[in-house]
């Protein structure tokens, strides 16, 4: 088998494209960053979804975002929106986060000799963030061919993003298809220690239109 690096939030969209890599028969590494993120509930759901799905193994890094700060998700005293807002890129974006963590997984993939790197970007049913495009991950992948050892003697890095053009409902049916257990995952913005939603952040009610969209029972935990 061929191996990969899946960088695994513990939310919906990474767990079915780690669902997605493992029905394509690739040995796969998880890869999760704590990053300072408001809760630590979607790391925890992270290693059981692993362990569930069936990773070869599971590593957590921890990044402390934090010092800089710049969004809701790392600074607490920026405020979680609870209501959709239609322009602009949302307080939620974390900056820089999601090259931060390809570069991560993208290390993990030299050591492991691994040349394939799942990230479950998407650009359909998405809150606006601008490193989920897919001219972000052509960029970082044509970096990625300039900068690794392997890439120069003759081996390539692809970015794999299978969930880059699918809406919220396709991917829980793709997800469901796969026989992922959604209650496993944890998206909330701001879940509590057990990972139960709020039901009202942007990350929430995206997930709750998709179960909605798909016609399946929406089987988040919620806190009320």
């Amino acid at each position: 088998m061929t191996n990969a690096v899946v960088l695994l939030s513990g939310g919906l969209d990474s767990a079915t494209t780690l669902a997605i890599a493992l029905n394509r028969r690739y040995e796969c590494y998880t890869l999760s960053i704590d990053y300072g993120q408001r809760h630590g509930s979607e790391l925890v759901a992270a290693e059981t979804l692993a362990r569930s799905l069936g990773a070869r193994e599971h590593q957590t890094v921890k990044v402390d975002l934090t010092v800089f700060g710049g969004s809701a998700l790392t600074n607490k005293l920026i405020a979680i929106p609870t209501k959709e807002t239609k322009t602009g890129i949302p307080v939620t974006y974390v900056p820089a986060r999601n090259t931060i963590m390809l570069s991560l997984a993208l290390a993990w993939a030299e050591v492991i000799e691994s040349y394939n790197i799942f990230i479950g970007v998407n650009v359909v049913d998405y809150s606006g963030y601008p490193d989920c495009r897919p001219e972000y991950v052509a960029a970082f992948e044509k970096m990625a061919n300039l900068a690794t050892k392997a890439a120069i003697e003759g081996t390539k890095v692809s970015i794999h993003t299978p969930l880059i053009n699918l809406s919220k409902a396709e991917i829980i049916r793709q997800g469901i298809f796969l026989g992922i257990d959604y209650s496993l995952t944890v998206s909330c913005y701001q879940a509590d220690e057990g990972g139960r939603a709020c039901g009202v952040c942007d990350s929430c009610r995206l997930r709750h239109a998709g179960f909605e969209s798909a016609g399946v029972p929406d089987t988040t935990r919620y806190k009320s």
